[in-house]
């Protein structure tokens, strides 16, 4: 049986999760993206951008999840050496968390990092070797009266 959680009696509450996730990519994609060099455009701003419409989608994809009024989603992206860390954090007042906004947030931008820069990482039979998404997880959740 599946069915969708009654949340109707429980009170609204300040709801905060943050999601973590990261990308493995080539040393030398790396570079052209601090560069400014990648042909689709710059992908922070798009990761950003995606993560955020991806946590506004989430009841959309997720048949189970309850559409909630999201508040606010930050999507903070950082570059290391070999790998884009991406962080999402969403803020609702709700009768139910926000877990599942945080992680699709995290993982649409991470996706969306992939997608501009899919060109550069494969190889010479296109695949994709050393390209992951990885540390998919919550990394801090909050329920306040």
């Amino acid at each position: 049986m599946v069915k969708m959680i009654d949340v109707s009696k429980k009170p609204e509450q300040y709801r905060e999760a943050m999601a973590y996730g990261e990308i493995k990519l080539k040393p030398e994609t790396i570079k052209l993206i601090k560069e400014g060099k990648i042909e689709k455009g710059d992908p922070i701003q798009i990761a950003k951008l995606a993560g955020i419409q991806g946590a506004k989608f989430t009841p959309s994809i997720m048949p189970l999840c309850h559409p909630i009024p999201i508040e606010n989603v930050d999507v903070d992206i950082s570059i290391e050496d070999d790998r884009i860390i991406a962080k999402a954090k969403v803020i609702a007042n709700s009768k139910t968390g926000v877990e599942m906004e945080a992680l699709t947030a995290t993982v649409i931008a991470l996706l969306n990092l992939w997608d501009v820069v899919k060109k550069y990482e494969k190889d010479e039979k296109g695949q994709y070797p050393t390209t992951a998404i990885t540390n998919i997880r919550v990394v801090k959740k909050i329920k306040k009266a």
